[in-house]
């Protein structure tokens, strides 16, 4: 799944959470949550590979914030591009609510 893909789920759970609930900004949170979530799982099973000897119970907590297993750009935007496509969305709903 690439980047694409991934905004475009964000945004669909964000809209329906946003008509479950009328809050936008849950929707946000909860695409967010699971995109970073996702990113700093699969940084774990890199740190785990080139670091842990194959071996979780070698992996230190911090391992999959060690910036050395989030080599490329891709690791980056996956998580950063869901967050800022639906925080900009949450707010511009907040904006335009408090305006009418």
């Amino acid at each position: 799944m690439g980047l694409l893909e991934h905004l475009v789920i964000a945004l669909i759970v964000q809209f329906v959470m946003a008509r479950l609930t009328g809050n936008w900004w849950l929707g946000a949170a909860l695409a967010s949550a699971y995109f970073f979530g996702r990113e700093i799982a699969q940084a774990e099973y890199r740190w785990i590979e080139l670091y842990g000897g194959g071996l979780r119970s070698n992996m230190p907590w911090w391992g999959p914030l060690d910036l050395r297993v989030w080599t490329t750009l891709d690791q980056w935007l996956d998580w950063i591009g869901p967050l800022v496509a639906t925080v900009l969305i949450a707010w511009a709903r907040e904006r335009r609510t408090a305006a009418d």
